[in-house]
């Protein structure tokens, strides 16, 4: 693991310290008992695993999500649940990782105004503002782990109706581990290449016949593989405790914290840095990343700090009326920081093809976004006639503050020049300054880059202070008719009253600008589902979506400004016909869907300069395809896949940009594909493995800046040693492919990690 900066404390050593001495105790009575088992103990049929979790049943009473007011099979609209199960078996420990396992999701990357952290593209649109955990919006740039979850709902396409502002291509939710009536001590315990080490622990124990609790825990830290310096720390637990279990009214009180202090990677910066009316633009390569090893790091690991925090603190009260009526009320309070610095390579002034350097352009933020959210949800069931009517509405207040301010890194080129500005500021690599210790290291080789390079500079926090301040006032009803035994009716409405006020400083100047947006609009969901049986749905949907300025409550990529203040939502629109079949005696669930998004009024720049005036004029589309399997084909074989094909076309463009018009959406690739499966061999031993598939990718509406397509292949193999132990071996990455998974819109694409080996210890008891 590399070193910290000198000016960069970190304090997760002593709560690793804690956990591993918590691993250690469980384990201790475990391995006691598990001695007697490995002589007396035979693997057992229900040894086993099945898919948990594959085909939820989402009714109002135990829906995660009480807006889905039918199960997923009659629900006319895509969702896609990744279960525990195939996190754990997969490897994944951070959201981005498990995400990977739903065709049609991409990455995009992050830099200054787009903060570095999780931001997933659903069918071609930006979805970092529309992630939930339990059905409450998650606030803030952020990296999220996935130790404290249960499942992860994808829900597709526009569905403001269901999350309100944002959710243009769909919206990501995460479900908690929460207490259950049992008793249990799990975990796991795993190393692996490139310095990984990871524990977590997983405590549910019932107090009573009325209150239980439940705490988890996690440390982990490793080195990104085939990469030559970046690297991940960070820990977190999660109590919880519910009171009156097994009454009509209960009461759950959770908390949530993680941080991390990681070593961040920016990857490798493409061929065609010039512009086309550049003297030089006659260099340009054809707009790939350029051809340099995997293990080119151009970070500068004396200066690049990412450090990452999150508290959630939760109360949710529940009642049960009976007959079907529930009414659930939960309080949340939030608080996550994103404090970075870490080098963009920047070749704007076409360095490395010029002088063969790479400019280490810093990118930096300094963000602390606190939400405090109370949302009712209200569940039933009632007749009209011969009419059966299934219903939910709810109502949500909430407010969200970000401060975010920024750093001065002082560009010096030595330890006695504090002051030195000229062309290593504008990214130029000259003769004057030279690669290397010249330009005090600002300007590093292209081919061989030196991570550990001294930084002579100074870092001076508290600049250009940024405040804004969010309010949303919403509600919403949904209801699903059962008509007949053939043909539901599906209809959700949802009004939203949404402020947001922006107040900017510019240190330099003092000038101070005031920015806001009101914003009104209402969203609807409708569907028609027909049953020609009851293991079987076909269905027709339509859907919107409202995306003001200002969508990411000051911290993501869709920010208010003075050049779209005073623009209406965004509206976008989601047309669906689609199919859902759980069939071999309902172990396995089928769907295929065909879908038109489209939005009407897109903000599209009216100059060629950045940050410069915008208008609701352009249009964007989408038509594609989704196909989806899961679950148990027989009692060994179990399959998690998918495939979608995606057709996205700028058919509207900014008056600036002409020539973007017919275009590719940036990181939508025409085809993607993920198949995850596992075989038991035999009770004790299972196989699996994973293959991932990406169409070329296109960083920019120009279309000129791409990363190709690939394919990546995992493995995984476990070993059942009694009923408490199994050893699970997974290599990620087999054929070490090189390839990218971020292509950011300018500079640069982010390096996917190389091969990857980890074995676990998990154990239950």
């Amino acid at each position: 693991m590399s070193a910290r900066p000198a000016f960069i404390t970190s304090q997760a050593s002593s709560p690793k310290r804690l956990l591993a001495s918590a691993l250690g105790l469980a384990l201790l009575p475990v391995a006691a008992h598990a001695t007697n088992d490995v002589a007396t103990d035979k693997p057992q049929e229900d040894q086993v695993k099945k898919l948990e979790g594959v085909k939820v049943e989402a009714t109002t009473i135990t829906s995660t999500s009480p807006k889905f007011t039918a199960p997923l099979l009659d629900t006319p609209r895509a969702v896609t649940v990744i279960p525990q199960s195939v996190i754990q078996q997969t490897g994944s420990t951070s959201l981005v990782e498990a995400l990977r396992t739903v065709p049609g999701i991409t990455f995009g990357a992050g830099e200054g105004g787009n903060p570095n952290g999780d931001r997933p593209f659903i069918r071609g649109f930006d979805s970092q503002s529309s992630l939930f955990i339990d059905g409450v919006r998650s606030s803030g740039s952020q990296s999220r782990e996935v130790f404290d979850i249960d499942q992860i709902e994808v829900t597709k396409g526009p569905s403001s109706a269901y999350t309100g502002r944002g959710s243009v291509g769909g919206s990501v939710n995460l479900v908690t581990k929460m207490p259950k009536a049992q008793n249990f001590v799990a975990g796991s315990v795993g190393v692996g290449t490139d310095d990984y080490r990871r524990g977590t622990v997983d405590w549910n124990q019932s107090v009573n016949d009325s209150v239980a609790f439940r705490i988890n825990a996690m440390a982990h830290e490793n080195d990104i593989p085939g990469r030559n310096g970046p690297d991940f720390s960070r820990w977190g637990f999660a109590p919880s405790v519910t009171f009156g279990m097994n009454s009509a009214t209960s009461v759950t009180l959770s908390y949530y914290h993680m941080q991390s202090d990681d070593e961040p990677d920016s990857g490798i910066p493409y061929n065609n840095p010039f512009a086309a009316t550049s003297p030089y633009a006659y260099l340009n390569g054809n707009g790939e990343p350029i051809k340099v090893p995997r293990d080119t790091y151009y970070g500068w690991k004396a200066r690049d700090f990412q450090k990452q925090k999150n508290d959630i603190g939760t109360i949710r009260i529940q009642h049960d009326f009976g007959s079907g009526w529930l009414l659930r009320n939960s309080t949340v309070y939030a608080r996550s920081t994103n404090d970075y610095i870490w080098t963009q390579p920047d070749d704007s002034q076409g360095n490395f093809l010029l002088n063969g350097g790479v400019w280490r352009r810093n990118n930096n933020r300094i963000s602390a976004t606190t939400a405090i959210t109370n949302q009712t949800d209200l569940t039933g069931e009632f007749q009209t006639g011969s009419v059966k009517h299934t219903f939910a509405t709810g109502v949500e207040i909430s407010n969200e503050k970000t401060n975010r301010t920024s750093y001065l890194v002082d560009p010096a080129t030595s330890a006695t020049d504090t002051h030195n500005t000229g062309s290593i500021t504008n990214g130029a690599c000259s003769s004057k300054y030279g690669i290397g210790a010249p330009s005090g290291y600002w300007c590093t080789s292209v081919i061989n880059p030196n991570p550990n390079d001294p930084f002579y500079g100074q870092i001076i926090g508290g600049q250009n202070p940024n405040h804004i301040s969010t309010d949303t006032r919403s509600v919403w009803a949904f209801d699903t008719a059962e008509l007949s035994e053939q043909w539901l009716v599906n209809l959700g409405v949802r009004y939203d009253n949404f402020s947001t006020r922006s107040t900017a400083t510019t240190t330099t100047t003092g000038a101070v600008a005031k920015v806001s947006n009101d914003s009104s609009f209402w969203n609807y969901q409708a569907g028609v589902v027909y049953k020609p049986s009851k293991n079987g749905s076909i269905y027709l949907s339509y859907g919107t979506s409202s995306n003001p300025p200002g969508v990411d409550a000051g911290d993501g990529a869709d920010g208010i400004s003075v050049s779209n203040e005073d623009l209406k939502p965004e509206t976008s629109k989601n047309l669906e016909l689609g199919t859902k079949w759980d069939v071999l005696n309902n172990r396995v669930s089928l769907t295929a869907a065909i879908f038109r998004v489209e939005k009407n009024n897109a903000r599209v720049a009216t100059t060629g300069v950045r940050g410069g005036p915008m208008a609701n004029v352009g249009k964007q589309r989408v038509d594609g395809i989704e196909l989806g399997i899961s679950g148990n084909i027989t009692e060994q074989w179990q399959v998690f896949a998918g495939y979608t094909y995606l057709d996205s076309e700028l058919v509207k463009v900014s008056v600036a940009s002409p020539g973007d018009k017919g275009n590719q959406f940036p990181n939508t690739p025409k085809n993607s594909a993920t198949l995850w499966t596992t075989y038991a061999i035999t009770p004790a031993f299972t196989i699996g493995g994973g293959a991932y598939y990406m169409d070329k990718t296109f960083g920019n509406t120009a279309n000129t800046k791409w990363v190709p397509g690939y394919t990546r292949f995992d493995a995984m193999a476990s070993y059942a040693i009694n009923r408490h132990f199994n050893l699970q071996l997974n290599v990620q990455n087999l054929t070490n492919k090189y390839y990218f998974d971020k292509a950011y819109a300018s500079h640069y694409a982010t390096v996917a990690p190389g091969r990857s080996a980890i074995l676990s210890a998990n154990f239950k008891f």
